[in-house]
């Protein structure tokens, strides 16, 4: 028996059981026009043409997409960093307020005492006497400033400075019967730390927008 190698099926005139024509291959057409191969020419233009636009676009929306990460991971960065300098910068103005509290208490240790007292003239004005607890050396100079200013706010009671060697420099009380009220520098200085302490943890990343 002699092997035939395998015809190739062709997909020639199909006709069906009453003879018509169930299929019939399209013609390849073997001749064409010098305007029908231009508009060939053009259509294959056009389809090459396209596909590098979106070729182009796909690769445009990928590299967005990668700027955009790269964008959101450095406004991180950036939100980080501005909450760090905000939180060194309100501490090292902190640190010079300090500086400037601790030398104008320095040179006027009598202003918080004096300044008391002015602010409490209408809660001591019918008060017969206020008791003033300083440190030692400050009770003569705190007593002739707590004087001069009781002359100017109309206050007709009696001052008296009584010297406290538990008082720091510059802090006070005020005894008048009816209230009391007290200043201590480095009880303020420390309550004003905590203050700002605990605002820039409450408002941690969550300030003011870096970019808008």
């Amino acid at each position: 028996m002699i092997d035939t190698p395998p015809r190739k099926f062709g997909f020639d005139t199909v006709f069906d059981d009453r003879g018509r024509v169930a299929y019939e291959p399209p013609k390849v057409k073997k001749n064409f026009t010098p305007e029908e191969l231009e508009a060939a020419k053009a259509q294959a233009y056009a389809e090459g043409e396209r596909s590098a636009v979106a070729r182009a676009e796909q690769e445009a929306a990928h590299a967005l997409a990668e700027v955009a990460g790269a964008v959101g991971e450095a406004l991180g960065s950036l939100t980080q960093v501005a909450h760090q300098h905000r939180e060194a910068a309100a501490m090292l103005a902190l640190a010079c307020a300090r500086k400037i509290a601790d030398a104008a208490l320095a040179h006027f240790p009598e202003a918080p005492v004096t300044a008391a007292l002015e602010a409490l003239a209408r809660e001591v004005e019918a008060q017969p006497r206020i008791f003033v607890r300083v440190s030692p050396e400050l009770e003569e100079r705190t007593q002739q400033a707590l004087e001069n200013v009781a002359a100017q706010i109309g206050y007709q009671g009696q001052i008296v400075a009584r010297a406290d060697g538990a008082m720091a420099p510059a802090a006070f009380t005020f005894d008048w019967g009816d209230g009391r009220a007290a200043f201590d520098p480095e009880g303020a200085a420390q309550r004003v730390a905590e203050a700002l302490e605990a605002a820039i943890a409450a408002e941690g990343l969550h300030a003011e927008p870096l970019f808008t």
